[in-house]
């Protein structure tokens, strides 16, 4: 434990004290490097495709985009033209498949609605391609594993796209958590909302699996799980959803859910498609550091209570973003022959949790997780 003067400076100093380096000991895919740069199939041309991932190809180092797939032909023809993405290395879902005799194509990045997800990554592995894909992972636990196992089976990687994972203001809020100068910690809350625009799949359950749990209340549970590098033991929550309003005829607006961490930690977490939030905290018995954004695309911002004394932090700029460094981290693991840092393993863990989540908000109960 350091004492009051240095721990200021381990706040203040971000990058240069190595603490981010700290939050997760697997942060580097090891030594080997790939090749050459590995060529991703983009499976799904929506908005987040099209307007936060695809652009982040330019950064990269070890990644590049080498083929598009979509059900519609205008968008292929116009992003294929963007990109210099070849005819012959744009497809459809009908001849998805044939995806295994295009050498050009190591990895399949899976970003559709939640219902397909399974779906694809099965598809993807069977066709020899490696797959990263969105999250929440799947709809059902049992989907999670199905993945797993077909990319298993093929001797193929599946890396889930929790980018979180690789935005350099949470890791170091994951070092700092785990450095002990803001004493243990205590309680965390994490928030994450937004209200919701109707007509979109993310309103449709046969689409989603759900509402805003599984879209942005995911953020919140994942956050509680690395910032405090635990599995939880036992969760409660409590849904409001207003059935009267269009938007939630099928799927829940809000549900508010509490994770008890076995170190005793409490974890009070929101998840909404009503309000705005994207937020969370974690307190010691000397301090608290605080995130507001938290998860956003860009522009986190960090504080934090050291001794009564509260700070605004200030990393270093990386020119690498959160996006080009997922996108990068496949690849690297691909060469190391390493599990990604966010395997699907992860992916299966939050939706156990997110399963007795919605188990306990229909029970009206607390549910008990079991270590798996």
């Amino acid at each position: 434990m350091t004492d009051y003067k240095t721990s200021r400076r381990v706040v203040m100093a971000g990058f240069g004290t190595g603490l981010t380096a700290l939050a997760m000991p697997a942060l580097a895919s090891g030594d080997a490097q790939p090749a050459r740069k590995l060529g991703y199939a983009i499976v799904g041309l929506g908005y987040y495709a099209t307007q936060q991932i695809m652009p982040q190809f330019v950064g990269c180092e070890h990644a590049r985009l080498t083929a598009l797939v979509s059900g519609t032909p205008e968008k292929l023809e116009r992003y294929g033209a963007q990109y210099g993405i070849p005819k012959t290395h744009r497809y459809n879902y009908s001849n998805f498949d044939s995806i295994r005799d295009n050498p050009d194509i190591d990895i399949v990045y899976v970003v559709l609605p939640n219902s397909m997800h399974a779906e694809y990554t099965i598809r993807a592995a069977q066709a020899g391609k490696h797959v990263m894909c969105e999250k929440p992972m799947a709809v059902s636990v049992a989907e999670c594993e199905a993945m797993i196992s077909a990319c298993s089976k093929a001797g193929k990687k599946l890396m889930i796209g929790y980018r979180c994972h690789f935005e350099p203001y949470n890791l170091h809020a994951i070092a700092l958590a785990k450095s002990g100068d803001f004493g243990p910690t205590r309680i965390i809350t994490a928030e994450h909302g937004f209200n919701a625009k109707p007509d979109q799949w993310r309103l449709e359950r046969p689409l989603s699996g759900g509402g805003s749990l599984m879209d942005i209340g995911i953020y919140s549970l994942n956050a509680t799980r690395y910032l405090t590098g635990e599995e939880p033991v036992e969760v409660m929550a409590m849904e409001s959803t207003d059935r009267s309003d269009p938007r939630f005829t099928s799927v829940e607006d809000r549900i508010d859910f509490m994770l008890r961490f076995p170190s005793g930690i409490l974890a009070n977490c929101v998840s909404s498609y009503s309000s705005n939030h994207n937020a969370y905290r974690v307190t010691g018995t000397k301090g608290w550091v605080g995130m507001e954004p938290a998860t956003s695309y860009s522009g986190q911002r960090m504080s934090v209570n050291l001794q009564g004394e509260i700070h605004q932090v200030t990393l270093p700029f990386s020119p690498k973003t959160q996006f080009a460094a997922q996108l990068d981290h496949l690849p690297q693991a691909i060469a190391s022959g390493i599990e990604p840092r966010t395997s699907g393993a992860e992916g299966l863990r939050d939706m156990r949790i997110i399963e007795a989540i919605y188990r306990s908000a229909a029970e009206r109960r607390a549910i008990t997780l079991t270590a798996k």
